[in-house]
């Protein structure tokens, strides 16, 4: 540039000169033609004519020197100022001066390949922004300061926070449970990587996160802060917590009629078989606890057969008041050992369902109704459509439940009174398989009951086509 600048001033320098050269020439030969004349003004009119001539040329001259060499250097300095402000898309007019066009060249592939660097990076960052926001799990960093400095979705959305309460606010100004709390202070003043699971109360409810946080280091291992990464694990701990229960339910069911079959038998083994009442006492007792114990291996097949992914039931337009009136049949016995009256309420009702599987269903409803009703009682069945859906409903005048454990009724195990279940023979898997077959056949089942005054369930599936 300064080369530049130099044979520019060289040239101006020497256009002058020459300017100034020439106009000595004129005057020089002019001179002695007017040394005589007695007005002179003449002489300063031609001197002041050929002065103006040259000054004339030189700004012409000038302004095309300055037109040729200033203006793209002007121009190659004002985009230059345009990238320094951000501007990427700025680019230098590249004119045909040798001393300017090769800065102009230079100045448009550093705009280019600036503006190929920036559209990365912009990429780069909405494909990360993408990950963390769409991530399964929750994400909080802090700055060396304390300040939140990124949080993302799933993380507001589980302590119901904004982004304009939490970002650049001090972690312990955004509310969040002391138990996490603490975590973050542990790893922000050790500096370390740490994992923990934490449990929490959140309204009613305990939560269960798994915890992971660790420094932000820069380069020059300069520690920039740290990051948090939680998931929740409150399901899983759920499924775990009912897969324990499964074992230790199934183990306690399957030992009782496994201990009374081996005791009773090892009696009669020891002689009292040859006391013949003793002896129909016993086998009848063994006979009770042996399809007890059949009629348990028979719904632990059938509900592992229904929780497998990938069920499907045979499903088929099918006449819902056949299924109920042969469900009816086959629970006949129950019904009028306790005396309990049936009333049906029952529309041609066709579903689109699997016969056997609703007979099924149907069945252990019933069953539950009579576990749990009184003597001389009555269950009432309803079959009508609304909203497009076949509805079937099995009331009863039990004893009801309380409205504290209606959300466990589906759990398997579960009984409201398992003194008086056990005794009916029931295995406290029949509402379980009621719900996973329901949910097969893309249909809901409710429950409505009042203590003392009964039970009501309700069963929405679709109708045929």
């Amino acid at each position: 540039m300064k080369s530049f600048r130099h044979r520019l001033l060289i040239t101006l320098l020497v256009w002058i000169g020459m300017m100034l050269a020439g106009l000595f020439i004129v005057v020089h030969q002019l001179l002695p033609i007017y040394a005589n004349a007695e007005n002179k003004t003449e002489i300063w009119l031609v001197l002041f004519f050929a002065f103006f001539l040259a000054l004339l040329f030189s700004a012409i001259v000038g302004s095309r020197i300055i037109e040729v060499n200033i203006k793209p250097i002007e121009n190659a300095t004002e985009t230059a100022m345009e990238l320094v402000k951000g501007n990427y898309r700025a680019r230098a007019s590249e004119s045909n001066a040798q001393a300017s066009v090769e800065l102009s060249r230079t100045i448009n592939v550093l705009a280019r390949n600036l503006q190929e660097i920036t559209a990365v990076r912009v990429m780069e960052q909405e494909r990360l922004k993408t990950l963390i926001e769409n991530m399964g799990s929750a994400l909080i960093m802090i700055d060396r300061q304390g300040a939140v400095s990124l949080v993302n979705k799933p993380f507001l959305e589980e302590f119901e926070l904004s982004t304009e309460n939490t970002l650049g606010k001090f972690y312990k100004e955004i509310h969040v449970p002391y138990e996490l709390e603490d975590f973050i202070e542990n790893v922000f003043m050790t500096e370390t990587h740490s994992r923990a699971q934490i449990e929490f109360m959140s309204g009613l409810n305990l939560k269960n996160l798994n915890v992971y946080g660790a420094p932000v280091i820069g380069e020059h291992q300069r520690w920039l802060g740290i990051v948090i990464v939680f998931h929740d694990i409150t399901e899983l701990k759920r499924l775990e917590q009912i897969r324990k229960d499964f074992v230790a339910n199934v183990s306690h069911e399957l030992r009782t009629p496994v201990t009374s079959i081996k005791g009773f038998s090892e009696t009669l083994l020891d002689g009292a078989y040859k006391d013949t009442d003793t002896l129909l006492s016993f086998l009848e007792i063994v006979h009770t606890e042996s399809n007890r114990l059949e009629m348990l291996i028979n719904d632990l097949l059938d509900l592992s057969n229904v929780e497998q992914s990938g069920f499907e039931v045979k499903a088929q337009p099918t006449e819902m008041k056949a299924v109920i009136k042969r469900a009816v049949e086959m629970i006949q016995p129950k019904i009028n050992e306790k005396s309990i009256g049936l009333k049906l309420e029952i529309k041609p009702v066709t579903v689109y369902g699997d016969a056997n599987r609703l007979i099924q269903v149907i069945m252990n409803l019933l069953i539950n109704a009579v576990t749990y009703s009184g003597n001389n009682t009555e269950i009432t069945i309803r079959l009508f459509v609304k909203d497009n859906q076949a509805v079937i409903q099995v009331e009863d005048q039990g004893i009801g439940i309380e409205s504290s454990e209606i959300g466990r009724l589906f759990e398997r195990f579960y009984r409201v009174d398992r003194a008086r279940s056990r005794n009916s023979g029931g295995t406290g898997l029949g509402l379980s398989i009621v719900k996973h077959l329901i949910e097969a056949h893309h249909g809901k089942v409710e429950v409505d009951s009042a203590v003392g005054v009964g039970t009501t369930f309700t069963i929405y599936l679709p109708l045929a086509s």
